[in-house]
């Protein structure tokens, strides 16, 4: 019996086999888009990105950096405020904010911008209510802030970003040993600055992070608003001015940015560890509220979920029950259509090539794939309009090499397998979290204990992936799903032609003020969103 453990076991340290030439192959398709975007942006722009860097590109850059602030500034204010409220304090309702405070995460950026707008704008309700209710006749005779603007932007997307904060420092908080506490009452320190704050520091940065990583990657709110980013100017130079290497040019100095967040965010996280030296810890349990505080606490939690969620859902909502949202029913449903299928078969892909790469990874011990499968999930960490240009620039590589074989031309150019490989290569992270915390939680003896039984390597993998790592998959799954139907820029850029989902459908025609024809569309994504949602409450429940 030793023998054959440990024949078996030397079997599955063997780096020469399918299973690590098949996650090589994946591990080169996912960072070939990276790679291509390095080639591309050392290319010749013809002499427009000189032009761009003494015109536009200062502004893009500037206008960036306010927005990143701004966003970031007042997602800690909501994120930080409501994460200690429901955290420390215990009065009537806090369970159900606890789970509400999440549902800004639903309403993606840009369709809370288009709703924003269509309520505060001149012609709009408030507005118009404000005139009749005091005779106002024009814009001159009184002042009302300008929602298309950078106060608007970042008030929009602060108001649906900050659940990343919240999600993490209400963690960090819960899980604060109680003994912090009695030393700092002991010694007479404040105990949210002394304690709460510096303990959670390092969830709350890692939450910031992400928060200004999407700040970075939104082209849909920016757009609107006429707030000229990196961005916005990548899709102004490929589409506008047809011209990829001065859009890779603009989207190598953005991924500068991308990269000063992923190093942050690790060091954060690296930096989150503290011990609890007491025989047995404990956490600090919620002080419970009535009368003016409680009122106060429910009103603080009340304020980003109402601006973030109500007032969005709520705008849509009456545009559907008023009967504004459907003009064209096939339009709408060959869009829906459009957006399930890409989105479930994005889903798949990355849960299949997630569970290939990290079984061979885990269980194969080679360095170099694991070294190869960690690079090839940093996709998340790219903007859609950057990774967009890598993916098309690789495509395009391989169209060429697949013409000059005797394929067919066009095999991704073109076509919906562009975008799906796109989706994969964007979200493949989610799949890599995903499947690597369920191997972890796994014991080591596992694969040894299937030898014994006789079961080969692949055998082992079959038998026992599906029901072990079931949660962890349909977790990801869900979670590339959403992504996926959410996802604009990538969407406008390499979809085929007349090819529609839900988000472009969204944008199609709120661009063109007619937010109410997308109505039922905007709150279809925003429904999906809740699956999410629930998921990350209850696992957040059960860790807590």
């Amino acid at each position: 019996m030793t023998a054959n453990l440990f024949k078996q076991t030397r079997i599955a340290r063997d780096p020469v086999n399918g299973w690590s030439l098949t996650t090589l192959v994946f591990a080169l398709i996912l960072i070939g888009p990276f790679g291509a975007l390095v080639i591309t942006a050392s290319g010749d722009s013809g002499g427009l990105w000189s032009h761009l860097m003494s015109t536009v590109f200062p502004r893009y850059v500037a206008n960036t950096l306010w927005l990143m602030f701004g966003v970031g500034v007042l997602g800690l204010l909501f994120g930080i405020t409501t994460a200690w409220i429901v955290a420390r304090f215990s009065f009537p309702g806090a369970k159900i904010l606890e789970w509400a405070l999440l549902l800004p995460a639903t309403v993606p950026a840009y369709i809370i911008a288009y709703t924003y707008t269509d309520l505060l704008e001149y012609a709009g309700p408030v507005q118009t209510l404000l005139r009749d209710l005091f005779g106002w006749s024009s814009a001159r005779d009184y002042w009302f802030p300008e929602i298309r603007s950078m106060g608007g932007a970042i008030l929009v997307m602060a108001s649906v970003l900050y659940p990343y904060i919240y999600l993490m420092a209400r963690t960090a908080f819960r899980l604060t040993p109680a003994s912090y506490f009695e030393v700092a009452h002991l010694n007479n320190r404040n105990i949210p600055f002394t304690v709460d704050l510096p303990l959670a520091r390092p969830a709350i940065i890692a939450g910031l992070a992400l928060v200004l990583m999407e700040v970075l990657s939104d082209f849909g709110t920016v757009e609107f608003f006429a707030v000229e980013t990196l961005t916005l100017g990548i899709f102004n130079v490929w589409l506008g001015m047809n011209n990829l290497t001065a859009a890779a040019q603009i989207a190598g100095m953005a991924f500068i940015f991308v990269l000063a967040l992923v190093v942050i965010e690790r060091i954060a996280r690296r930096r989150q560890r503290f011990n609890d030296t007491a025989g047995r810890a404990t956490t600090k349990s919620a002080t419970p509220v009535t009368g003016a505080k409680a009122a106060l606490c429910i009103l603080l939690c009340l304020l980003p979920i109402v601006l973030g969620f109500v007032i969005p859902a709520s705008v849509l909502l009456s545009f559907v029950l008023k009967g504004l949202a459907i003009t064209n029913l096939d339009a709408l449903a060959a869009a829906t259509f459009n957006s399930l299928t890409v989105s479930l078969i994005a889903a798949i892909a990355v849960m299949a090539i997630a569970t290939v790469m990290i079984l061979a990874t885990t269980y194969r011990k080679h360095p170099i794939l694991k070294v190869l499968t960690t690079i090839s999930a940093l996709g998340y960490a790219f903007p859609g309009a950057i990774l967009a240009i890598g993916v098309v620039s690789f495509a395009g590589g391989v169209d060429r090499v697949a013409a000059y074989l005797g394929a067919s031309n066009g095999l991704l150019i073109g076509g919906v397998g562009l975008l799906v490989l796109a989706y994969v290569v964007r979200f493949q992270a989610v799949g890599h979290g995903a499947v690597t915390s369920g191997i972890n939680r796994l014991s080591p003896n596992i694969m040894s204990a299937s030898f014994v039984l006789g079961r080969s390597f692949t055998g082992s993998m079959a038998y026992l992936a599906p029901p072990l790592l079931r949660k962890s998959l349909m977790a990801s799954g869900i979670l590339v799903f959403v992504d996926v139907m959410k996802e604009l820029p990538m969407t406008l850029l390499l979809r085929p032609f007349n090819y529609e989902t839900l988000s472009t459908y969204v944008y199609q025609f709120a661009k063109d003020e007619l937010l109410e024809e997308s109505a039922l569309a905007a709150l279809t994504i925003i429904i999906a969103g809740l699956g999410p949602v629930i998921l990350i409450n209850a696992s957040q429940r059960d860790k807590t």
